[in-house]
């Protein structure tokens, strides 16, 4: 698959990048796109919900009442369950949703997100651009030129650029992400993939092997 590649302002340059075939045109495999963005949501989950349990509440153990004939259950402690204020059974502690996901099915996932890109023509490539400054409005300006202004936009890049990150980071349906953190999840969430062309090779050298 061959693409144009962008200038900043909009317009189609005549140079041209081949997308791989190995990469950007391969049988999707949804269940491993299931996969890889099932751990990724859990892996955002914090894991910090905690209830006290019985041990752990500050009430009375005097005896409540005495143990034989109130025709009642014999209760010792207002720690118990049963009542009011007391420890809660089997309630939530702190644990990880890590879920084990391998290599090879991250690679799949991540190919199979792209390939979906690639067939329905949401993949624009970018000459290599770099910001003097952050600066919200020139990024602006840039997702207004290529017409994708109104839509949810990722930008990958090959290397970290601060400014470039920085000039995004307060658009809500902006994202700028280095090539070795694309994930399928990031993939699939935006309407448009912005390619900068030098992340381009760095995507297929990654998701080749």
């Amino acid at each position: 698959m061959e693409l144009a590649i962008h200038s900043i302002d909009g317009k189609a340059t005549s140079k041209k990048v081949k997308l791989s075939d190995d990469v950007f045109s391969i049988e999707p495999n949804d269940h491993a796109i299931y996969l890889d963005v099932k751990q990724y949501l859990a892996a955002q989950r914090q894991g910090t919900h905690k209830s006290k349990e019985r041990a752990e509440i500050a009430r009375t153990t005097k005896k409540l009442k005495r143990q034989k004939g109130t025709g009642g259950a014999r209760a010792g402690s207002m720690k118990s369950p049963l009542f009011r204020g007391g420890g809660r059974v089997f309630g939530p502690c702190p644990h990880d949703y890590i879920i084990g996901v391998n290599k090879k099915v991250k690679a799949l996932a991540r190919k199979s997100a792209l390939t979906y890109k690639a067939k329905e023509n949401c993949i624009i490539v970018l000459e290599d651009l770099n910001f003097d400054e952050p600066k919200t409005s020139k990024y602006a300006e840039m997702l207004n030129a290529l017409k994708v202004a109104d839509k949810k936009t990722l930008l990958v890049v090959a290397e970290l650029n601060k400014n470039v990150y920085l000039s995004s980071r307060n658009m809500t349906s902006a994202k700028v992400v280095v090539a070795s953190e694309l994930t399928t999840y990031d993939i699939l969430n935006a309407s448009n993939l912005l390619l900068l062309e030098g992340s381009v090779a760095k995507i297929e050298n990654l998701l080749k092997n």
